[in-house]
């Protein structure tokens, strides 16, 4: 990015670190152009060492300042430096930054137009405010994990995807309209950004669909039991997708499978699923994935392959939008989104 698609410059950020969703967080503003002052521990907590020696992504593009906040002099370094600061994020249990001497009230002393971004998986309030969890226990509880998985198998999503970076977003989205408030009320705010909460509003969609029987009740679903929207095994034993949903798209894959003898207008007889689901399946395993890639990729039936990590980063489109850039130890990272132009 250039100074042009920088919409956050001028931002000053300071971030407490902690794990997962708050420097997401905090790497998301950076990305866009805010200053970013993260006050890291004097020791690396656990995730930290999980990383290993590897450059940590999540400290792109911030500045780092060592602070034990056990001692005076820290915490009033810690509070000149939230003086001067938009916005602020932390990202522990309830109650410890005001242990701290760092709570709400103590730095509205000192920037009354501070925006205060606290990250929980469970919110500021409620009976389970106090305990830990993790992204996977954040899915669940929403409602939205039991509608994951196929009849007889246990549900699974990919680990801090679904939780801690819907969190994240909804973090740096509270920032940024906190501050933009503030700018013209003078007066700041605490955004309390659970990651329950997040997850749970981004479930709108599910909840309309399971509210008008499509999914996760009483009768098949398109999405869990339809032949045309589903993950399919291939000659190699690796896994390629179909979302074909809409009826053009469906009749285009049928037509690309030449399966001639099926009739699209029946795409939602449901009593035809479980017989054409397992004709897709055998149908699948007659190529390898890469062969159905060359077959289908590009066309409107809706396909993807499931690809690996490093797979995904070589990809032809992901290269073409340097979606997965790599750092100064090789080490394959995320770009920032959305993207930024001029009109």
């Amino acid at each position: 990015m250039n100074a042009v698609n920088l919409p956050l410059t001028g931002l000053k950020v300071v971030e407490f670190e902690g794990i997962g969703p708050g420097p997401v967080a905090g790497r998301i503003l950076a990305s866009f152009g805010a200053d970013v002052t993260v006050v890291a521990r004097p020791i690396a907590g656990a995730v930290q060492r999980m990383g290993g020696d590897a450059v940590n992504p999540l400290r792109a593009n911030k500045k780092i300042v060592v602070l034990d906040l056990k001692k005076p002099e820290a915490v009033a370094a810690a509070l000149d430096l939230v003086a001067t600061a938009d916005a602020l994020i932390e990202g522990n249990r309830p109650g410890v930054m005001e242990r701290l001497g760092l709570g709400p009230d103590a730095c509205k002393v000192r920037n009354p137009k501070l925006v205060y971004g606290r990250m929980t998986g469970w919110g500021q309030t409620g009976p389970l405010a106090p305990v830990a969890g993790h992204d996977l226990n954040y899915v669940a509880l929403s409602g939205l994990l039991s509608l994951v998985a196929r009849p007889g198998q246990p549900p699974i999503v990919p680990p801090t995807v679904v939780g801690d970076s819907a969190g994240a977003l909804g973090l740096a989205f509270g920032i940024v309209s906190g501050v933009f408030a503030a700018r013209t009320t003078g007066r700041g705010c605490v955004v309390d950004a659970a990651i329950l909460d997040m997850v749970a509003m981004l479930g709108t969609l599910v909840h309309w669909l399971h509210g008008n029987n499509q999914i996760g009740g009483t009768q098949p679903s398109a999405f869990h039991d339809s032949p045309q929207y589903d993950t399919y095994e291939c000659a190699d034993g690796k896994f390629v997708t179909i979302g074909a949903l809409e009826p053009q798209f469906y009749s285009l894959l049928l037509d690309k499978l030449e399966m001639m003898d099926v009739d699209p207008a029946e795409q939602l007889s449901i009593e035809k699923w479980p017989a054409l689901k397992a004709r897709f399946n055998a149908k699948f395993k007659t190529r390898t994935r890469d062969a159905w890639s060359e077959l289908l990729e590009g066309t409107d039936v809706c396909f993807a392959p499931v690809l690996s990590i490093e797979e995904a980063a070589a990809h032809p489109h992901n290269v073409s939008r340097n979606l997965f850039p790599r750092n100064a130890s090789g080490m394959v990272e995320t770009q920032a989104a959305p993207r930024f132009s001029t009109l």
